[in-house]
């Protein structure tokens, strides 16, 4: 199993699936690094060589992804709570933050 990020990816998928394995990497973003490494979506991790899987280290080391974008995530929320908004007294008492109903 290749490691980017910091996250094991299955060598058996293609290369676009395995690298939503990522948090923060979705199909789209998956599809564009391809491209930017000139790497074909539909190869296995397998088969890419070490050259390869550091240049796709490399371009992911660029993006806001695992514990980085998880730290903003949980931040974001801190400071909606802390203002006392509408959607941090939402998020603090645990309730819907978009308009979802709480009967049925």
């Amino acid at each position: 199993m290749a490691r980017i990020a910091g996250v094991n990816i299955p060598d058996n998928k293609h290369a676009v699936i395995s690298l939503t394995y990522v948090f923060g990497v979705g199909r789209t973003t998956a599809k564009q690094l391809c491209a930017a490494t000139g790497i074909a979506e539909t190869i296995k991790i397998a088969d890419l060589s070490e050259a390869q899987l550091d240049e796709l280290r490399n371009e992911v080391g660029q993006l806001t992804v695992e514990g980085d974008l998880r730290r903003e995530k949980q931040m974001n929320i801190k400071r909606l709570m802390d203002l006392g908004c509408f959607r941090g007294i939402r998020h603090r008492r645990g309730l819907p933050v978009r308009g979802q109903r709480t009967k049925t």
